[in-house]
């Protein structure tokens, strides 16, 4: 990932200025000592001792043809004598990055983002930005999957400065997972104004990259879909997998496969919907990339459950909260937990599903993580949901305790829980959502007899239900030349 990820914007060798040539001169002084030459040796035939005593000096700017005479007979590439990089460290560090990858893939992001700052720093050192910028891509991912939505936000800036001289393309990764960051913080209209202007300015630009505008799309289905805005949901769905045949990247595909599939199950095509989650999960099965395979058990376990097949949706479910837990993904973790308790309940296990419920509202980590492990991390920062973290979710969990505060009569505890969920999912703009909780306290308001404010919030949801995603976004990007 390394080659999408950063870069520094220089041509190699180029000899910028006075500073520049003070460097390149202590570099000659520095490597030649260390070879044991003496000025003359090092600059016959072509030059002379008293040349190389002016540029070690830093009083001449060599010209082209002199610095690859001296990195010639200093035994070194012209890149590492101009630059002071060697390209036996840029592959080192590019191999290190793909091993941090691949502990990111198939182990817990804290070891993972160990690895990645180990590159980073060294990467700094050494003044090689393009590898510097791959290992902060991937700081910000490992922190987008421990919940650390703040951090991972911060890494994602830092990639797009370091990139702000370079083509947009090669900024998308990062503006891709800002977005990502804002989505788990319930902040869904950000996150489609992210997407939806590094999409616009791609096409207005002329740089209709494949990798790049299918990385945005796959990631712009999921806020369209909290939102309401299925239509443009569907859109980018099927511009992605136009897309697809030109991108050669097995765990982006795998990643729109699973993006698709919410659009087909929003058109009740959950056959078509599961059969593409099978086909992300065969390539996340041969990646070994573990987290991206549990959200395909936990959307299989989404599909099962709106077919009504219950008891394989609790399974599928319980797959991916295992599978999560086990790598300490914990905002993920709980995620699931809710959508677990939502089929508990449907199947008669209401007691099962609020003590499922209840702990999600002020969790941390090491909670989550300690079921699946039996070692609790008492170190670990709080995560559960919460109005900056998991919004949609948190907002999920009210509405599921509020039902089932409902059915067993306590209508002051179910009145409190969904105007808790409506708060917390006012904020978001998930459309449907509220629609939805509207509808159920104004049902139980009516039942109370308080008509007046059942009326009030019947209006609230009809407006909510009017247009989503419609008035609440801008007009749709433009689509690229396919």
């Amino acid at each position: 990932m390394a080659d999408r990820s950063a870069g520094d914007g220089r041509t190699a060798g180029t000899v910028t200025g006075a500073e520049s040539t003070t460097e390149i001169g202590r570099r000659v002084l520095r490597l030649r000592t260390e070879r044991g030459f003496t000025q003359r040796q090092l600059a016959e035939p072509a030059y002379t001792a008293a040349y190389v005593s002016t540029l070690e000096a830093g009083k001449v700017r060599p010209s082209e043809a002199a610095l690859r005479h001296l990195a010639d007979r200093l035994g070194i590439s012209y890149e590492e004598l101009t630059t002071g990089r060697s390209p036996r460290d840029a592959t080192r560090l590019r191999a290190a990055v793909t091993d941090a990858r691949r502990a990111l893939a198939t182990g817990a992001a804290e070891d993972a983002a160990e690895l990645f700052a180990e590159v980073r720093d060294e990467a700094e050192r050494l003044g090689f930005a393009e590898e510097r910028g791959a290992a902060l891509l991937g700081l910000g991912d490992c922190a987008l999957e421990t919940g650390d939505l703040t951090v991972a936000r911060d890494h994602f800036e830092a990639v797009e400065r370091l990139l702000a001289g370079e083509p947009l393309p090669r900024r998308i990764p990062a503006i891709r997972g800002r977005a990502v960051a804002h989505l788990l913080a319930g902040e869904l209209r950000y996150s489609c104004y992210l997407l939806e202007s590094a999409i616009d300015e791609l096409n207005a630009s002329g740089l209709h990259d494949p990798y790049a505008l299918l990385l945005l799309y796959t990631a712009a289905i999921a806020p369209y879909m909290d939102m309401g805005a299925h239509a443009r949901a569907v859109r980018a769905a099927e511009l992605a997998l136009a897309l697809a045949p030109s991108v050669d990247d097995p765990g982006l595909i795998a990643r729109m496969h699973r993006g698709v599939a919410r659009t087909l199950i929003a058109e009740g095509r959950t056959a078509e919907a599961d059969a593409s989650l099978a086909k992300a999960q065969e390539l996340y099965e041969q990646l070994r990339i573990h987290t991206d395979l549990a959200h395909c058990h936990w959307m299989r376990g989404y599909v099962h459950a709106q077919d009504g097949n219950l008891e394989r949706a609790e399974r599928e479910l319980r797959t991916a909260r295992d599978m999560l837990a086990s790598k300490r993904a914990a905002l993920f973790t709980v995620q699931v937990e809710v959508e677990l308790a939502d089929v508990l309940r449907r199947r008669g296990r209401t007691a099962d599903a609020e003590a499922l419920l209840l702990p999600l509202l002020a969790r941390t980590p090491a909670e989550g993580a300690a079921e699946a492990t039996g070692e609790p991390d008492a170190a670990a920062d709080e995560v559960g949901l919460t109005a900056d973290r998991g919004a949609v979710h948190a907002g999920g969990a009210h509405r599921l305790l509020g039902l089932i505060a409902d059915e067993r009569g306590d209508a002051e505890a179910a009145e409190e829980h969904y105007c808790a969920a409506l708060s917390l999912l006012e904020r978001t703009g998930a459309a449907g959502d509220l629609a939805d909780l509207c509808r159920l306290l104004g049902d139980l308001l009516r039942r109370e007899g308080r008509l007046e404010a059942a009326m009030d919030a019947y209006r609230t949801g009809l407006g909510h239900r009017a247009a989503p995603g419609t008035t609440t976004l801008g007009p749709a990007p433009a689509e690229p030349p396919m």
